[in-house]
């Protein structure tokens, strides 16, 4: 499958710069993959969807506020970090530019001092490995020193920064939001409780995986970054209970659907408490065992999330529905509309 079959033509300006002043105002595509229907709603709608029994499973996932810009300690020389994943004690894998100026040993401070880091090693896909030196709790210092790392594609600047935030984001760990997430209220999520659907917490955090380019023409030759994922004991629980009584289980985001796909698949179908890292590829062909349906945002061309949604559906349906959101001036990528699949 090449990735040019995944390609479609996007207008610069449907691209949402900013968020809506109201969460769950946001528009709602409603696809019936069974029936290839679609309609047209809003977020908050959503409700009317849903039934008693069924269950809503959100990323709780918080994003760091992962962007740092600092020196080089030898020769001034400007440099910025997005931090992606902690792998042991004080040591990150990170993204850097300029990244041909930081080789194995460069030393790097920020914030006059306030941390400081080393270069220690260098990935295959060009990242780097970091450790930090500071005094006190490195989240706090992060806090202090950190920008929140919008996608690049947002040029506008970001007032209130929770709103890169969901309203539940509870586990620090991401380098972009679950954004399929952002349109829900905390009212919105009451009404839904009080229909009787269900609410489950996984954790994935967000990193390279998610955002980063297949730069092959044959999308099986890409490989997936891994993220580390959780899921409790009591969420395992919940989600058996549900599809042993014939529930629906409802992932909202493309992380979500990863999370709960590569555990049903380790698992045989079932649940269970787990930890651990995924670099699960979802495309065309691919065997759902967990998810009944989808929430999830208008993604970029040729990228694995559309990928994704189209291995949920159909390749032809969903860029269907992508050229109908175009005529229909939907409003694209992380601050955008959403997509409910079913």
């Amino acid at each position: 499958m090449n990735i040019e079959d995944f390609d479609f033509d996007l207008p610069e300006e449907l691209i949402a710069q900013t968020p809506l002043e109201d969460r769950a105002s946001s528009r709602l595509m409603v696809l019936n993959r069974h029936q290839e229907t679609i309609d047209h709603k809003h977020f908050y709608d959503i409700l009317d969807y849903l039934k008693s029994g069924d269950c809503l499973v959100l990323n709780n996932t918080k994003v760091m506020p992962a962007r740092l810009f600092g020196e080089k300690e030898e020769t001034g020389g400007k440099v910025e970090l997005l931090l992606l994943t902690q792998l042991e004690n004080d040591e990150w894998e990170v993204l850097v530019k300029p990244a041909k100026k930081v080789k194995v040993g460069t030393k790097l401070s920020f914030g006059d001092g306030l941390l400081k880091a080393e270069c220690t090693g260098i990935k295959e896909h060009g990242g780097r490995m970091i450790r930090f030196e500071y005094e006190g709790i490195f989240l706090e210092v992060l806090d202090q020193l950190g920008e929140m790392p919008l996608p690049p594609y947002i040029k506008e600047q970001l007032d209130d920064q929770d709103r890169y935030q969901t309203v539940y984001a509870e586990e620090v760990g991401s380098a972009a939001a679950p954004t399929a997430g952002l349109h829900f209220t905390e009212e919105l999520l009451e009404q839904i409780k009080a229909k009787g659907v269900k609410i489950a917490y996984i954790t994935l955090h967000v990193g390279l995986g998610t955002f980063r380019p297949v730069q092959v023409d044959n999308i099986k030759e890409h490989d997936m970054h891994a993220e580390f994922y959780h899921m409790t004991q009591e969420t395992a629980q919940l989600l058996n209970q549900i599809k042993q009584n014939d529930g629906k289980i409802v992932a909202v985001g493309t992380t979500s659907v990863r999370t709960l796909e590569t555990i049903a698949r380790d698992e045989q179908g079932e649940f269970k408490e787990k930890s651990g890292w995924t670099d699960i590829f979802i495309y065309p062909s691919f065997q759902f065992k967990a998810i009944d349906a989808m929430i999830t945002n208008f993604h970029l061309p040729k990228s694995t999330l559309i990928m994704l949604v189209s291995a949920f559906s159909n390749r032809e349906f969903i860029l269907r529905a992508y050229e109908e959101a175009v005529s229909e001036r939907y409003r694209f990528f992380s601050f955008g509309d959403a997509m409910l699949i079913l």
